[in-house]
């Protein structure tokens, strides 16, 4: 099995991925040092002790998530579950690499450049082929679907997604323009709007979303944090397994939120 130093990994994820560029909630990189070398990774999204357990069990050598840890304005007293999950990757000798924004803004292996793979979703690109993006931190695309109503357009969401999403608007309503921000991003409905589309595509849902559709014609659909954000995460591991010849191993772990 092919190995790699969990330095050179680090160094070559934090190019590809661009992680400097990025102002974020948390850091980016190498979260918690383990291993000297790498073997096998697990991939999932977020660093749960789920995640973790499973790491252990199979004698992976690393996780690479999309949510890690350290995130601004948290409790920084390490105990309850924080202190387990971290006992667990130092016991264990686990690197933790996180991505946040960076993966959701990579012009191919991130969130929302997968999620429209997924949705089958024509990318609003510039005269070089690169995604248009807008709104807050430029991470908002957009787009087009095959023209059809609202209800279908759900339907054909929950099709490729494996779950039902929260669909707020009139289910008649005929639609072929879409923007989409992955994961926890209903927040910036407002730049969806003013951009014109005909629905806008994000995780969660707040309170506001449903007002915000029936008053100003632009439909929602909350597709669910985990589930919009499950690919990214994948195809970069993919993408580590295609560089250094590792093992890489994606784990879905349910989350209905």
């Amino acid at each position: 099995m092919n190995q790699v130093s969990t330095r050179q990994l680090a160094e070559w994820l934090d190019n590809t991925l661009q992680a400097r560029q990025f102002k974020d909630y948390c850091p980016n990189g190498l979260q918690v040092e383990g291993r000297d070398t790498v073997r096998h990774i697990i991939t999932g999204v977020t660093a749960s002790q789920a995640l973790l357990d499973a790491a252990v069990q199979q004698n992976a050598d690393a996780i690479l998530v999309h949510h890690g840890w350290f995130w601004k304005n948290e409790d920084p007293v390490l105990r309850g579950a924080k202190r387990q999950r971290i006992a667990t990757a130092l016991q264990h000798g686990l690197n933790v690499l996180g991505y946040h924004l960076p993966l959701d803004a990579h012009p191919t292996l991130g969130n929302n450049a997968q999620l429209a793979l997924q949705l089958g979703l024509e990318v609003d690109c510039d005269a070089d082929g690169k995604p248009i993006t807008f709104g807050p931190s430029d991470l908002m695309w957009s787009g087009r679907c095959a023209p059809c109503s609202l209800a279908d357009f759900g339907e054909n969401i929950a099709k490729a997604l494996g779950r039902r999403p929260l669909v707020l608007g009139e289910p008649a309503k005929r639609v072929s323009t879409v923007a989409w921000c992955t994961g926890g991003a209903q927040n910036m409905m407002q730049a969806a709007i003013d951009r014109g589309v005909d629905v806008y595509i994000s995780g969660e849902a707040s309170e506001q979303n449903f007002h915000m559709a029936h008053e100003s014609g632009t439909a929602y659909i909350a597709a669910g944090h985990h589930a919009t954000e499950r690919y990214g995460i994948k195809a970069l591991g993919e993408a580590v397994a295609r560089e250094f010849g590792l093992r890489v191993d994606f784990l879905d772990l349910d989350n209905p939120v």
